[in-house]
């Protein structure tokens, strides 16, 4: 009995997150809340820039909401280094009258 005292009463371990269960989210509870394609989540989650899946069944695959918020409120953080898409391409530059120009 001690034991079961000691691990109900951790520090630092929420009471309310204990006895409320996490909300999962299937692939496409997830495709509707992120604006991307099914294969850049993919992309996303091997890489390790999104939240890894978790599997409850051999065939089923789901994402904890609250994993998926803490991610939306990093990417809200503004970061001036943040690089952008591959396929962009740089301006080109044109010589006119003797002036470069950006367009």
């Amino acid at each position: 009995m001690t034991a079961a005292k000691q691990t109900l009463t951790e520090p630092g371990v929420d009471a309310a997150h204990r006895s409320t269960p996490r909300r999962m989210l299937n692939e496409a509870q997830v495709l509707e809340i992120v604006p991307v394609s099914r294969t850049t989540l993919y992309r996303m989650e091997k890489a390790g820039r999104f939240p890894k899946c978790t599997y409850i069944s051999p065939n089923r695959r789901v994402w904890y909401e609250d994993e998926i918020v803490a991610w939306q409120n990093a990417v809200d953080e503004f970061d001036p280094h943040r690089a952008r898409g591959k396929g962009r391409r740089v301006r080109a530059v044109v010589a006119v009258g003797g002036k470069l120009d950006t367009r």
